[in-house]
């Protein structure tokens, strides 16, 4: 997920608030763009052949702290296997390492991890390319159909390049309606099903209840929350380097109409809600927060300190005129196998079991991308009590929903929109004001990384 320009306040408190809990793969949120450069070359799907095997040989593997106990774990539960464990920055925090480290084992020819994790969900749109890339087609013989056919529909859309599968995703973030049900309660208000009840109940709160939220615009992932679920074609590829860029469309322009009236009302912040004058002043009067599924834990548990029994979620709302409802995802890691590896299969064998088993990712902090660790992950959360109601059927539902047309890209809207769009809001413009200026922005980064864009 990392870009050039400077990390999204978003991901460095995110992950602040995952390492706290000891949990997870956050970006695990979306989200950021990798690091330039990245060579303009693509494998041929076909050709991968793999390096002369050593089997027993011992695997380097590369995770963030927050990974590191779970590869222990599944080093304690395979003592047969060898693994030598190098904790690195997972390329959170606007780190780009994994990329630069690779870039160098390339040109020294040896050196290369057999196994990393990156919290860059965008880390595969590099890590697949080039004349040799780094990461192995695991699609290739390397892990069984059967499994990659058991995570979530979509989860592996961010490691499909050219009909090849190079990594497996670790978790996913899709996102949801929460709401303070005590609060809704209280105030006899009905949970919203679509955008135009959505706004419509933002401005009576305003009136009736001003200083309460439905939402905030300040975040850097506030694109994949509000834009992508709207099916706003801000990245949108097409082919091979080429991206599709028009926030004119009718899908972005109702979105951000929608949400510059609820600014103007007062009823959605222009604060993100990890500042600390938002987390003092404004925490406890959030009725309504479309976010991901990490915010009911990451946020609204361990941040917020909002008690047990309040807080519950809704499905991801749609516009009335549109056919079903779709949302977007803020975060999910990556976990990836070495084309380089002289022992593919222990690598694989552990990439499966940190992205596949209840014994790690049903306990994990964050909802697991494979479907038969999340029914054990839900159950759990389930018996933490902290949900108003049983939160599984909303999760569930939501994680078949993500809109494919958002597409994994090298620059990330999260930098972008935190350069672009939130300096402006804070000036006073509206959203509508700035949708040229943030195309602009995202065209011109684009460009720079060499894509054709429409």
């Amino acid at each position: 997920m990392n870009d050039d320009v400077p990390v999204s306040s978003r991901r460095r408190l995110r992950h602040t608030a995952v390492a706290v809990l000891g949990a997870v793969s956050l970006l695990a949120l979306a989200a950021c763009g990798s690091a330039d450069p990245t060579p303009p070359a693509t494998s041929s799907p076909a050709a991968f052949k793999p390096v002369a095997q050593q089997q027993g040989s011992e695997i380097t593997v590369w995770a963030d702290a927050t990974r590191v106990p779970g590869v222990q774990a599944y080093q304690k539960a395979h003592p047969n296997v060898k693994i030598k464990i190098v904790t690195y920055s997972g390329d959170a925090n606007g780190a780009n390492d994994l990329q630069a480290k690779v870039q160098l084992f390339d040109r020294t020819g040896s050196g290369w991890p057999d196994v990393a994790f990156s919290a860059n969900v965008n880390d595969g749109t590099w890590a697949s390319q080039g004349k040799t890339p780094y990461a192995a087609p695991v699609n290739r013989d390397i892990i069984p159909k059967t499994t990659l056919d058991g995570f979530s529909d979509g989860a592996l859309d961010p490691c499909v390049f050219n009909g090849n599968t190079y990594c497996l995703r670790n978790d996913l973030a899709q996102n949801v309606l929460w709401y303070n049900k005590s609060l809704m309660d209280k105030f006899g208000y009905k949970v919203p099903t679509t955008w135009e009840e959505y706004q419509a109940l933002g401005e009576k709160v305003a009136e009736e209840h001003p200083g309460y939220l439905v939402g905030t615009a300040g975040d850097a992932w506030t694109p994949e929350v509000y834009f992508w679920a709207s099916q706003c074609t801000a990245s949108t590829t097409t082919g091979a380097r080429k991206v599709t860029v028009n926030l004119q469309d009718p899908k972005c322009t109702r979105m951000a109409k929608l949400l510059d009236t609820l600014i103007a009302k007062g009823s959605v912040s222009k604060d993100t809600v990890f500042s600390a004058g938002f987390i003092k002043n404004q925490a406890s009067k959030v009725l309504m927060l479309p976010g991901p599924s990490w915010f009911g834990q990451v946020l609204f548990n361990s941040t917020f300190k909002i008690p047990k029994g309040q807080i519950a979620a809704a499905s991801p709302l749609k516009f009335e005129g549109d056919a079903k409802n779709y949302t977007g995802n803020v975060g999910g890691g990556l976990w990836f196998v070495s084309s380089h590896s002289k022992n593919l299969k222990a690598a694989a064998d552990l990439v499966t079991w940190m992205t596949t088993s209840d014994a790690y990712q049903g306990t994990a902090g964050t909802y697991p991308a494979y479907k038969k660790a999340a029914v054990t992950w839900l159950a759990n959360q389930k018996k933490t009590g902290y949900f108003a109601e049983d939160v599984s059927p909303v999760f569930k539902e939501s994680a078949e929903l993500i809109w494919p047309g958002w597409s994994a890209t090298q620059y990330s809207q999260e930098a972008i929109y935190s350069s672009t769009v939130v300096p402006a809001l804070n000036s006073g413009k509206t959203l509508t004001d700035t949708l040229d200026t943030w195309q602009t922005a995202i065209t011109n980064k684009a460009k720079s990384l060499g894509y054709t864009v429409n």
